[in-house]
């Protein structure tokens, strides 16, 4: 594999930022880890960091490098701050950012497949809710989506106003409930037959159990499949580790069999 941090200015967010990136290689002689390296542009993960992190976290974190190895999978992960994946009212435009210029910058540096049945997203507690929205309100650009321990009521966290979940420069004074950051709001939207396959984990001592066990039960009200999977463990590394090293075998089973 091969891996870098890639430093680039962002014409949305007007000013410069960055992503950390693995790319797929073919190695026979490495010792302790095989690489594969597909015919064409490989397919690719957005893996997004939490409220706390910055995009080198995942590599810093888990082993990630050596998941996607064995998958020859891209990942490619966004530096998004504490934006929780908005347009910030006190902030830059992260949801602008994510969704609509950052393919394109990764297409126009990377030779990666921008086809859908090639293209994922995951991430963890913010980013778990993230990869949901994204997902949720861009179902034509993903064949899966994954989320980790995710934060997935943000009008719940908003209202309570949780530290560290203090979300004032990034809603201001507008609501959350009905609108296009409710994940809530867009599975009652949604239209199941289009949307990706779906996942969700989160360990049954962490404090956001209740708000994933919400948005399961409300998807499949809906009509809408998750494949949600709990078990021991906190809002913690070794979940997040064990669980990506998973998730990557779902939604690959072809490439990882």
């Amino acid at each position: 594999m091969a891996l870098m941090r890639c430093n680039f200015f962002s014409e949305v967010l007007l000013s410069s930022t960055s992503m950390t990136v693995v790319l797929p290689q073919e190695a026979v002689h490495q010792i302790g880890m095989a690489g594969t390296a597909r015919s064409g542009p490989p397919p690719v993960l957005y893996l997004l960091h939490g409220l706390s992190d910055d995009d080198t976290i995942w590599t810093r974190r888990t082993s990630i490098e050596r998941y996607a190895a064995a998958a020859g999978l891209a990942v490619v992960m966004p530096q998004m701050d504490r934006s929780f994946y908005t347009d910030m009212a006190h902030g830059g435009r992260y949801w602008t950012f994510l969704s609509q210029e950052l393919p394109a910058v990764v297409g126009g540096f990377f030779h990666v497949s921008d086809r859908r049945q090639d293209t994922f997203v995951a991430g963890l507690s913010m980013g778990g809710y993230g990869a949901v929205k994204w997902a949720l309100r861009r179902p034509d650009r993903f064949a899966a989506a994954a989320t980790l321990s995710g934060a997935l009521d943000l009008a719940r966290l908003h209202r309570d106003s949780l530290h560290p979940y203090a979300l004032g420069p990034v809603l201001g004074d507008r609501a959350v409930e009905g609108t296009d950051d409710d994940l809530l709001h867009l599975l009652d939207t949604a239209d199941p037959r289009k949307l990706p396959r779906l996942f969700a984990c989160c360990g049954t001592q962490d404090t956001l159990l209740q708000d994933n066990d919400l948005f399961v039960a409300r998807a499949a009200e809906r009509g809408i499949d998750v494949d949600y999977r709990t078990g021991p463990g906190d809002h913690e590394w070794g979940f997040w580790d064990t669980w990506i090293s998973r998730i990557i075998p779902w939604m690959l089973p072809d490439l990882t069999s």
